[in-house]
């Protein structure tokens, strides 16, 4: 069946590639073309030797010809409308909590301040054991999700566990319209430089970094720092009007340009900006995508701002909503988008497929050079590059191994519980007995891992059996496993400074949400030291905005 799936995408793919062709010999392509599937579906459905799912044949259709065009063209069935709205505009029915799986746990991982689970008293690192008496053990996180959503105003019980408590506890919470915030947290880092840190796009991004904007320059603001690292982007106006912001009236922020000619469009800043003089610092890195790319890019473009960080995503691609049959949609891209210095950032050649179907970024010898307004140099074809690149920091295998394991969140839990939290979160560090603490505990929890020097030791004796080596190398194997072994005892040790780093900013999570992790992080963070000392120096931020 798989091999008839897989043909009835090829056959749809059709429908799409035929629109390069003559007029009169694409309709009769398309409508033959369409005839064929029907048939097919039809004879599939009916002669196949198992029962087919109808639904589910035609979804693995349709996947099947959108997956060899891009991931962001995606169909959208009635049953996942609510879902994709919820994505698009930051908005749902419910209490206000991200829920997700921690060492087999459905926990709470952030109830958002001023919201129902908060109000109620849920903290960060609560289990979740039961949603109106419905059990969610074994449970998916989207139907635990969908539980806890329903219509404002409706009632929700919640039986949960705590850490250090012996009796579960059961809250009746009354249900609000949710609208998650764009800015997650601005402040006044030190002496006139503020920070403001923007994590989505959804409708009233713009409103909201304007609102930031004005309460840091009420609060002595003369210098600002824009961090968009780990934004996906969202809506491209909210974009627009966020350059508005910070650039005269009337300036181009980006062009869109596609097959139907009559969507062309160029967005300029529309509305009077808050202050189009004040030094600006854009933070971005590898996970800074689309819209993020449009409001650093413009900024760059125009040397409006310093640009650090890393090398942005590199999505140069525009998705536009279509209605279909049956309340069904389809997010179709539509465009290529191009900012101020003509350059399309986008990184992977979707057009040009390899013969396995695997998608390469765009050849180093096709990208072009172009200008900002003052005449540095830029280039297209592969994401932003950064005015000042902070390099990669590679977090050793057993710090990874805590991350994703959810041993630093599971003790943060257990911390906060026993310890009352710090006056003042900018000084929290955690004691060396406190660190032994931790220690201990992650040895009560049977903690296991495996490095990379572990995988490749493995497949280097594999490697030594299968071409029959092992003999003659078997001592010095042995004493490379014995020296792996015995240095792997020691990296709690080895890795003190970045695991305790990440637990200190994790136990700060959950005394303060964002503000408290960043009351912690920020001042140890490298980029955001780097973006102040930048802002605090004149001639350097000068510099940097000058043609070399």
């Amino acid at each position: 069946m798989r091999k008839k799936v897989k043909w009835g995408g090829v056959l749809l793919l059709l429908i799409v590639l035929i629109a390069y062709s003559k007029p009169t010999e694409k309709y009769f392509e398309i409508a033959k073309s369409l005839d064929i599937f029907a048939t097919l579906f039809k004879e599939v459905n009916a002669n196949y030797v198992d029962d087919v799912d109808p639904k589910k044949l035609i979804k693995q259709g349709i996947d099947g010809m959108l997956g060899s065009l891009d991931p962001y063209t995606d169909y959208i069935p009635e049953e996942q409308i609510e879902n994709f709205r919820i994505t698009t505009t930051g908005q749902y029915g419910g209490i206000g909590a991200l829920i997700g799986v921690v060492n087999g746990k459905t926990v709470i991982t952030h109830p958002y301040k001023n919201f129902p689970a908060y109000k109620a008293g849920i903290r960060v690192g609560d289990e979740l054991i039961a949603v109106n008496g419905v059990s969610v053990k074994s449970k998916e996180t989207s139907d635990v999700s969908t539980l806890l959503k329903g219509q404002p105003k409706t009632e929700v019980e919640v039986r949960l566990k705590r850490m250090g408590q012996k009796e579960e506890v059961v809250l009746k919470i009354k249900r609000e319209k949710i609208s998650v915030g764009n800015v997650s947290h601005y402040a006044l880092l030190e002496k006139g430089v503020g920070y403001i840190q923007l994590e989505d796009f959804t409708p009233g991004a713009a409103k909201e970094v304007a609102e930031a904007i004005l309460e840091l320059k009420e609060k002595g603001a003369t210098k600002l720092i824009l961090d968009l690292r780990n934004n996906p982007g969202g809506l491209l106006h909210e974009a627009v009007n966020i350059v508005s912001l910070l650039m005269p009236k009337g300036v181009d922020v980006v062009s869109t340009k596609g097959k139907v000619e009559d969507w062309n469009k160029t967005y300029s800043t529309l509305n009077n900006p808050i202050d189009t003089e004040i030094p600006l610092v854009v933070l971005a890195n590898e996970n800074s995508a689309s819209a993020s790319e449009i409001v650093a890019g413009a900024l760059q473009d125009y040397d409006r701002a310093v640009l650090i960080g890393r090398k942005t995503f590199g999505k140069g691609l525009v998705q536009t909503t279509r209605v279909l049959a049956y309340n069904a949609q389809l997010k179709v891209t539509t465009a290529k988008y191009y900012i101020p210095s003509g350059r399309c950032i986008q990184a992977l050649d979707y057009g040009n497929r390899a013969e396995d179907g695997t998608v390469g970024k765009f050849a180093d010898s096709l990208k072009k050079e172009f200008s900002t307004k003052a005449g540095r140099k830029v280039y297209d074809g592969g994401g932003l590059d950064p005015d000042m690149l902070i390099s990669q920091e590679y977090l050793g295998s057993v710090t990874e191994a805590l991350l994703v394991s959810g041993y630093l969140f599971d003790y943060a839990s257990i911390f906060t519980n026993k310890n009352q939290a710090p006056v003042n979160l900018k000084d929290f560090t955690l004691s060396e007995q406190q660190y032994d603490q931790f220690m201990e505990w992650l040895r009560s929890q049977n903690f296991k891992y495996t490095t990379g020097m572990e995988k490749n030791t493995r497949e280097l004796v594999e490697s030594a059996k299968e071409e029959r080596y092992y003999a003659d190398m078997e001592p010095q194997l042995n004493q490379l496993k014995k020296q792996i072994d015995t240095n792997k005892a020691n990296d709690l040790i080895r890795f003190k400074s970045e695991i305790k780093d990440l637990l200190e900013q994790q136990i700060a999570f959950h005394y303060n949400l964002v503000e408290g992790q960043a009351a912690v992080g920020l001042k140890r963070d490298e980029a955001v030291q780097q973006a102040i000392a930048v802002l605090n120096d004149p001639e350097a931020y000068k510099k940097i905005l000058s043609p070399k």
